[in-house]
């Protein structure tokens, strides 16, 4: 699920940056609408989506992610989304006004069903167009604001780039599609990503393959001008890759996870969570190389709710037989069995409302998260037309 603005105060200093904006345009080449938390700018039929809730990192909220489909539904020769200024993408979704809708006993609006409900149907549609998509995560990027990019063809990361799934430490799983990208990605990458919530950051987002291309975050509004400029029966995949291929530094730093990612393959090979936490703990003692690296993510996976480390476990096994389109239905299930029990609603509390990062889960422990629990998460719904329809 989507992580929250609170949740990454704690990480990032508020510091002066520097908004590049594309609304410069004569009032001949473009429309705009310029109110409101999602900006719409038509440019010689290219849309340009710009996040406008800076104070939230520009988390995503259910009319922002209405907004965001009915524009994306269209006529445009092609898609650039961004957020405003430099200091993020999308921190995420505003998943306390979630869990203030179910505790509340919202029976009307019933927010917590309608905004997984629109995301997801948001994600399929970004992975689904015909046409190209391209999202310039430059800055904060995480859960939902995940969901708006890596169902793309096109991800452009920068060195601004902090991008993570944290969705366990919340008493979540990684939604929004991940499902289906966590699996794909190299060797046991996806699984270790999606348990750990580890933290990927400038061309680690790139390496990892989350991102499908690395700029430099001062080329971003030549990126757009140039795609802008592109005619409409150039408007491609082959040459929007080619034109973000030109913005491409010749040297990127290698990834910081290569001297792990034996490590991350042998450890999270696994046939469950505790074995995969048996292994890392034989690491520590053994004192083997990568103890360390071993050990933090040891002590993140003791700090997650349980209940979430076994479904993500399930979720990403699952993921890999699936295709794009069948994830949706499971994710949504998902959320709503979340949302109907007490880790998602203790993470918020613990996390983003009373901050004392100190979440009493239940179960507290793998063990007493039994099967038939498990299966209950992934199984479908008795009530009629609840299921997600994509």
């Amino acid at each position: 699920m989507n992580s929250n603005v609170l949740f990454l105060t704690t990480t990032f200093k508020t510091g002066k940056f520097i908004t590049a904006q594309l609304r410069n345009f004569s009032a001949t080449s473009a429309s705009s609408i310029s109110d409101g938390e999602v900006l719409i700018d038509r440019i010689k039929q290219k849309l340009v989506i710009t996040l406008n809730r800076p104070k939230a990192l520009h988390a995503v909220n259910l009319p922002m992610i209405k907004k965001i489909y009915e524009a994306l539904q269209e006529p445009s020769d092609l898609v650039i989304i961004k957020g405003q200024g430099l200091r993020a993408f999308c921190a995420g979704g505003d998943v306390v006004a979630v869990s203030k809708s179910y505790q509340s006993g919202d029976k009307t609006e019933r927010i917590y069903d309608q905004f997984f409900r629109h995301e997801y149907q948001l994600n399929h549609l970004i992975g689904t167009l015909k046409k190209p998509y391209i999202a310039l995560i430059n800055g904060i990027t995480m859960g939902g604001g995940c969901g708006l990019s890596i169902n793309g063809p096109f991800r452009v990361a920068t060195e601004r780039t902090v991008l993570a799934m944290p969705e366990t430490a919340l008493g979540l799983f990684p939604d929004v599609g991940a499902t289906h990208f966590l699996p794909r990605l190299p060797g046991h990458l996806g699984m270790f990503l999606g348990l750990t919530g580890y933290r990927l950051y400038g061309s680690d987002v790139f390496h990892s393959g989350l991102a499908t291309h690395y700029i430099e975050s001062c080329d971003t509004t030549r990126l757009s001008t140039d795609l802008i400029s592109l005619p409409t029966d150039e408007c491609t995949n082959d040459n929007v890759n080619s034109i973000i291929k030109k913005f491409q530094p010749q040297n990127i730093a290698s990834f910081s996870l290569d001297p792990y990612l034996d490590l991350i393959d042998e450890c999270f090979d696994a046939n469950s969570v505790e074995e995969i936490m048996d292994k890392l703990n034989k690491k520590v003692l053994k004192k083997e190389e990568g103890s360390d690296f071993a050990l933090e993510q040891l002590e993140a996976l003791e700090k997650m709710s349980p209940t979430s480390l076994k479904i993500t476990f399930r979720q990403i096994l699952l993921g890999k037989k699936l295709k794009f389109s069948e994830v949706f239905p499971i994710e949504f299930r998902l959320s709503q069995r979340f949302i109907f029990d007490h880790d998602f609603h203790e993470g918020c509390r613990a996390i983003l409302i009373d901050k004392d990062k100190n979440p009493k889960w239940q179960p507290s422990t793998l063990k007493e998260v039994s099967e038939s629990k498990v299966e209950y998460y992934f199984s479908k719904f008795d009530e009629v037309g609840k299921e997600l329809i994509v």
